[in-house]
């Protein structure tokens, strides 16, 4: 008697719900399930991302800081230094020969003056006096000091101008006192000091040597050549007279903003159509090279900073995610039991860390940009960042988790499912 054994039944009847080696866990599942981890305890969220909140703020702002420092720098440089142009001889100066300094002609000033583009411009040197003192009164007391070796500058009317003085009381000498070479003087507030002068409506006279000299005003600041304020100014006419000075020595010259290469070009042939090469011309250099410069110290100074900040940050991700793997033990042995891979766990790690990394560079980003608006706002100054720079932050600040969560993944992908069961 032959028993016939039933046909063997399906697959699919034999086991309708099988447990496949590798399930499907899309992108959107692993955010679900990062932003489900990430808000179960959200103090230690808050905590873990403030070091690298603080590390993209201080380097959003550093970079924005910096940028804007620079272009504050460039635009006074531009009201400054690019509108000063100075003229020398090309071998000589203050101690050259009298055929050297000769080469600058008395009516310097005047000259450039006819030039576009050109404000102001005079010219300035040194008198040697012969050792001779100054003083206020008339008789040397013998008990206390009343003289003092100041020193003593011949200046054109137009040099007040092209070096940007400011007059604190009194006035300045014109081209009338120096075409008639009066003894007439302006002082500089430390020179004014030292000689106990502080007023010019009583008419003031003071004395180098033998020599009176009456005080016509008093200036309180340069933005250019300081050492004007602590020197006895003359016209240049009273100086040749007086003290036989031979000649200019040097020429100031303020021009408008961005005319200072074409009067570089120009001043010499104006001054020494003859000999133009005898004269050395200053020009200033490209504002551009400043800002850069300004940028790079401010850059390597505070950069240093955000990236220690940004380590900080780092490491107390990492730190967090490892605690999180050992805490959820129990959990990754039961998703590797109903078939999770190991790069699906790895992976879930990693985008948790990875969003913990890009929402601190987002709220870091934030701080740094509001950081740079209100410093400048209390500077007074005009913010700029580059347009990049809020678009990289934040990633930035990604990458950082990502890299941080690397071995608490790897750690949690080579749990064995037995294991992590067990401590369930």
């Amino acid at each position: 008697m032959t028993t016939e054994l039933p046909p063997p039944l399906p697959p699919d009847a034999a086991n309708p719900h099988p447990v496949t080696a590798s399930s499907h866990l899309g992108i959107r599942d692993l955010l679900a399930e990062s932003i489900t981890a990430l808000t179960a305890r959200p103090a230690r969220t808050l905590l873990t991302a403030l070091g690298t909140v603080l590390g993209v703020a201080a380097l959003v702002a550093t970079l924005g800081l910096a940028k804007t420092a620079g272009n504050q720098i460039v635009g006074r440089f531009d009201e400054l230094a690019a509108t000063k142009v100075s003229v020398r001889p090309e071998s000589g100066g203050f101690g050259s020969s009298d055929r050297q300094v000769s080469v600058i002609p008395w009516d310097a000033g005047d000259r450039l003056q006819r030039l576009n583009g050109v404000v102001s411009a005079g010219t300035k040197s040194d008198v040697d006096v012969g050792g001779d003192l100054a003083r206020a009164v008339p008789v040397i007391d013998p008990l206390g000091q009343t003289a003092f070796q100041i020193p003593v500058l011949a200046v054109s009317s137009g040099t007040f101008g092209a070096l940007r003085t400011t007059l604190d009381t009194g006035r300045i000498f014109d081209d009338g006192h120096d075409d008639r070479a009066d003894n007439v003087v302006v002082l500089g507030t430390n020179a004014a000091q030292r000689l106990g002068v502080s007023r010019v409506d009583n008419s003031p006279a003071i004395f180098i040597g033998d020599q009176a000299f009456a005080v016509l005003g008093i200036i309180s600041d340069t933005a250019r050549e300081p050492d004007m304020l602590s020197a006895i100014i003359l016209p240049n006419q009273t100086a040749r007279t007086l003290y036989a000075l031979t000649a200019p020595a040097e020429v100031h010259v303020e021009v408008d903003v961005g005319a200072a290469e074409l009067i570089g070009t120009q001043a010499a042939i104006a001054l020494a159509p003859n000999n133009p090469d005898r004269l050395r011309v200053s020009v200033p250099p490209s504002p551009r090279g400043v800002q850069n410069q300004v940028e790079d110290d401010v850059n390597a100074l505070f950069l240093l900073l955000g990236g220690i900040s940004l380590l900080v940050g780092a490491i107390g991700i990492a730190n967090v995610t490892l605690v999180s793997v050992l805490e959820r033990t129990g959990e990754i042995g039961l998703r590797r039991a109903l078939g999770a891979t190991p790069m699906q766990i790895a992976r879930q790690f990693l985008t948790e860390s990875a969003s913990l990394g890009a929402l601190s560079g987002l709220i870091g980003t934030s701080l740094g940009v509001l950081t740079t608006v209100i410093i400048s706002a209390t500077r007074d100054w005009t913010p700029v960042l580059d347009p990049w720079l809020p678009l990289v932050a934040p990633v930035i600040g990604a990458v950082i988790g990502l890299l941080a969560g690397v071995y608490p993944s790897v750690k949690a992908a080579r749990m064995e499912p037995v294991q992590a069961l067990r401590s369930f």
